[in-house]
C-alpha cells in the first residue's frame, strides 16, 4: 500500500474542497504576503532562507513561505538542536506545488511537506502560550531519521487523512462526483488498490469523532493539525459544518485562541 504521507499529498493536491489549494497558499504566505494571517506573518522573518527557496519554487527571493521557514528555523529548529532537523525537503516540495513549480517530479515528497506545513501550523498556534504544547515538536515538522519516526510520521498521516475524510462527511453528504474526483486523481498519481480501498473505506463509514480526538488525547500539537487539517477539508460554509468544527474542538480540548489562530492562518 501507498504511504499515508503518499496518499495525504495527493488528495491535498487534488482539492478535498473548493477552498484546499487557497487556504493553504494562505497558511503559506505564498506570493510574499507577511500578514499577520500568514504563517510568515505569524512566525516572523525575513530574507535569508527564502533565497534558497526561490531555486525550489521559482518564486521571488525572501517573503512568504521563505519567511515561514525562517521563523521555524529560529524556533522549533532550537528545539530540535539544529534547523538541519527539520523537514525542509517536503515543504519546498509543497510550496512548488501550491506555486506551480512542482509537479509529478516532487509528488513523492508532498505529504511529507503537507504534515511539516500542518506542524508549523500547530506549532505557531501554540506559540507564546503557556500550554504543554509549546513545548512539543509537531509529528512532520522533524525530518525522520529513523524507522521509529517514520513510523510516527506515517502514523500522524493517516489520522491526519482519517480527520479530514469524516470532517468531509459533516453536512451529512459527500457527493459521488466528488468521490470519483478524488479516486480519478489518487489512480491519476498512481496509487495502488489499497489505497483506493482505503479511502473508499473511510468515505463509506458513519462519522466517528470520538475515535479521532481519542487517538489525539495527550498531544496537543497533533491536535492542533487534525483541527487545522479539517479546515482544509470543508468550506466552513453551513452550520453543520460549523457544528462539527466545534465539536471537534471541544473532543481535543483546543481552547478558542488555538481555534482562532489556526481559523485565521488558513484564511477562514
Amino acid at each position: 500500500m501507498n504511504k499515508f504521507s503518499d496518499i495525504l499529498g495527493t488528495l491535498m493536491q487534488s482539492g478535498i474542497s473548493g477552498s484546499t489549494t487557497s487556504r493553504m497558499q494562505h497558511a503559506l504566505g505564498a506570493g510574499g504576503r507577511t500578514s499577520g494571517g500568514s504563517l510568515a506573518g505569524l512566525l516572523g522573518g525575513g530574507g535569508g532562507i527564502g533565497d534558497a527557496l526561490a531555486s525550489l519554487t521559482g518564486g521571488a527571493k525572501g517573503g512568504g513561505i521563505g519567511d515561514m521557514l525562517q521563523g521555524v528555523l529560529g524556533d522549533a529548529g532550537k528545539a530540535l538542536g539544529g534547523g538541519n532537523k527539520l523537514a525542509l525537503g517536503g515543504l519546498g516540495a509543497l510550496a512548488g506545488s501550491l506555486l506551480g513549480g512542482g509537479g509529478r517530479s516532487v509528488k513523492g515528497a508532498i505529504g511529507g511537506g503537507v504534515m511539516a506545513m500542518l506542524g508549523a501550523l500547530a506549532f505557531s498556534a501554540f506559540k507564546g502560550t503557556d500550554s504543554s504544547g509549546s513545548q512539543e515538536i509537531p509529528v512532520g515538522l522533524q525530518q525522520p531519521e529513523n524507522p521509529q519516526q517514520e513510523a510516527e510520521l506515517e502514523q500522524g498521516a493517516e489520522l491526519v487523512l482519517k480527520a479530514m475524510l469524516n470532517a468531509a462527511k459533516a453536512d451529512g453528504t459527500i457527493d459521488a462526483t466528488e468521490i470519483q474526483r478524488i479516486l480519478g486523481k489518487l489512480e491519476e498519481a498512481g496509487a495502488d488498490s489499497d489505497a483506493r480501498d482505503f479511502v473508499i473505506n473511510e468515505m463509506n463509514k458513519p462519522m466517528d469523532l470520538s475515535s479521532i480526538v481519542d487517538a489525539a488525547k495527550g498531544r496537543p500539537q497533533l491536535a492542533a493539525q487534525i483541527y487545522a487539517a479539517s479546515l482544509l477539508a470543508i468550506e466552513v460554509d453551513t452550520p453543520a459544518e460549523r457544528q462539527y468544527m466545534q465539536q471537534l474542538a471541544d473532543g481535543l480540548y483546543l481552547t478558542p485562541e488555538i481555534t482562532a489562530h489556526l481559523e485565521k492562518t488558513v484564511g477562514i
